[in-house]
């Protein structure tokens, strides 16, 4: 009897992992082909957090006296629409999942 279990959870851990190489060159080219479009959408979730940090920089800069208002009002202006295009070629992918929530996006698309 151990050996009749032995030998089905064998047969199951090798079925489980020969799971990718049982799936083929179909598999595989769907896979490749979504392979892009993940990577652009990931790049543009970079640079859309990376232009947040920006603008709370330029806040924190403002509000600590290194940036005067002139200055604050061109460096927010020009970062506030650099941020909006890139969110705009992320909903232009299609991005949906937890982004979609209301966040600091709403604030650029309502002060832009």
């Amino acid at each position: 009897m151990p050996y009749v279990i032995t030998a089905v959870l064998l047969a199951g851990v090798v079925w489980l992992v020969s799971g990718p190489l049982r799936q083929g060159r179909a598999g595989r080219a769907a896979k490749d082909q979504f392979l892009p479009e993940l990577l652009r959408r990931s790049d543009l979730e970079a640079a859309r957090d990376a232009k947040y940090r920006e603008i709370r920089d330029a806040e924190l800069d403002h509000e600590t006296g290194k940036l005067s208002d002139a200055d604050y009002a061109a460096i927010d202006a020009t970062l506030r629409s650099e941020a909006i295009s890139v969110l705009r070629e992320l909903d232009a992918l299609g991005a949906d999942g937890p982004d979609d929530s209301p966040g600091p996006r709403d604030e650029l698309l309502s002060d832009g």
